[in-house]
């Protein structure tokens, strides 16, 4: 019987402990897609609790939580700090199964040396040794980072956010992670939000552009290309609900835009034209930026109506969709490649079931000297776990070419989730390991050496950064 979180986790044969322990294990990491506040890391801030660090604003554990039972209070209300945490610590030993269980003690082990597991029996030891080191320097948002053996961290940023900690962390020699910008532009794009106007005040104050059509909207997302550009930013990211594509003329979608100007409603159809018509001008401008577009698609937000008016947005209640995509994806990356436009392109699916869609669309666009120009994404939300991360990575080399993957993205709010990108690399070394230790793949140590430090790193450090 092995023990729980040994060295050889998730490792079951030796060529797979091999790869893990000798080459990806010491592999930087090339975070390039996640939800870190750059303020936070800027300032340093001292967390006074693991409650403070752990549990707020992670929808995932809040999940778990209500599941269990958990009383919203003690999970975003008004309970204490060490009541929230006491609530989370009855909850985990009934996670057997969930990544969560697994995360939850990787954290505390990797980050505070602490090797107990997590219950209410030992909630209290925990939290005063946790509390305790985070009153430390060593304990810091900086050091949680440097520790990770981080190179790159890519937060994800409003087209109208200036851009300040950037620009400080850039400035600031005593820290050498890249941390740069990422363009959302949500607001932009769904143009149906009643807060669409308002976002647009915002976008005309950050741009100094007047936008009264839809070319001066346009423009004025041109010059904050640009701004991001000017301060490191190689990526866009985009939400993707539906991936439905209907082209239309350029005189149309000026009509549309009006309408929404003078408050006029706006029928599903001419919705989905403005908001294709946009991401082909947006990917127009990534592609001459040679940025990296990606597109998060499938869930469905805000379930529950009660708990998003008293929580907020990313309360914890989202899923997966059900929606089709092949054939809007489709059409939208043939739109932006009949014109030489389309960027580096990274499709995400929330749906399992859409993985075969993916794995065969990368294939259909290419580009000379750029290997995996459209990439699969790495297990998103609900597959950022064992199976999905194991479905995801046998589906893309069933269909398309595994070693050019660009590999794990934290995609968190949590300065802790760098663990999951262990999780990742130990999944990886297990799925080749056992290929070779069955013969289906050779026991070639140059070969295997090089594709475990593309996976890890290498992949994704060239196609984020190289020009």
């Amino acid at each position: 019987m092995k023990a729980f979180l040994d060295q050889d986790f998730l490792l079951t044969n030796p060529t797979s402990k091999n790869l893990y322990h000798k080459i990806m294990k010491e592999l930087p990491i090339f975070d390039y897609h996640c939800h870190l506040d750059p303020k936070q890391i800027f300032e340093n801030v001292c967390f006074e609790n693991i409650t403070q660090i752990w549990l707020a604003g992670d929808h995932y554990k809040w999940r778990a939580m209500r599941i269990h039972g958990v009383r919203e209070d003690l999970i975003t209300g008004n309970s204490s700090d060490w009541e929230k945490f006491e609530a989370w610590a009855e909850t985990v030993p009934h996670l057997f199964g969930n990544p969560l269980y697994h995360w939850t003690h990787m954290e505390l082990k990797t980050f505070f040396g602490i090797d107990k597991r997590l219950s209410p029996a030992t909630a209290r030891e925990i939290w005063d040794e946790c509390n305790e080191k985070l009153q430390t320097e060593d304990f810091k948002p900086r050091r949680f980072i440097e520790k990770s053996n981080v190179t790159l961290v890519g937060t994800t940023d409003d087209p109208t956010d200036t851009l300040q900690y950037h620009k400080l962390l850039k400035d600031d020699e005593t820290f050498s992670v890249q941390v740069v910008p990422t363009f959302r532009p949500d607001g932009a794009l769904f143009i149906e939000k009643a807060t669409f106007q308002e976002w647009l005040t915002k976008l005309e104050n950050a741009a100094n552009v007047k936008v009264s059509s839809f070319t001066t909207l346009v423009e004025a997302l041109q010059q904050r290309v640009d701004f991001f550009t000017e301060n490191g930013c190689c990526a866009s990211d985009h939400d993707i609900p539906k991936m439905v594509y209907n082209e239309i003329s350029k005189e149309d979608v000026e009509k549309i835009f009006s309408k929404r100007l003078n408050n006029e409603d706006l029928t599903t159809n001419e919705i989905i034209g403005y908001r294709s018509a946009l991401l082909v001008e947006l990917g127009k401008m990534y592609a001459e930026k040679q940025w990296v577009m990606q597109l998060h698609m499938g869930a469905i937000r805000n379930n529950n109506t009660r708990i998003q008016r008293l929580v907020g947005a990313d309360a914890g209640v989202d899923s997966i969709g059900d929606n089709l995509l092949a054939e809007g994806l489709s059409k939208f990356l043939d739109a932006l490649d009949q014109t030489n436009s389309l960027p580096r392109t990274v499709l995400y699916n929330l749906n399992p079931r859409d993985n075969y869609v993916l794995g065969t669309m990368i294939g259909n666009f290419f580009e000379e000297g750029i290997p995996g120009k459209v990439q699969f994404g790495s297990g998103w939300w609900f597959n950022d776990q064992y199976n999905g991360m194991l479905n995801q990575m046998t589906d893309l080399a069933n269909l398309g070419v595994l070693s050019h993957f660009i590999g794990m993205t934290t995609d968190s709010r949590s300065l802790l989730s760098y663990v999951r990108h262990e999780y990742f690399r130990r999944i990886v070394c297990q799925i080749i390991g056992e290929w070779v230790e069955e013969g289906k793949a050779p026991n070639d140590e140059a070969i295997l050496e090089q594709m475990i430090k593309n996976i890890g790193y290498n992949n994704a450090q060239t196609y984020f950064l190289e020009r």
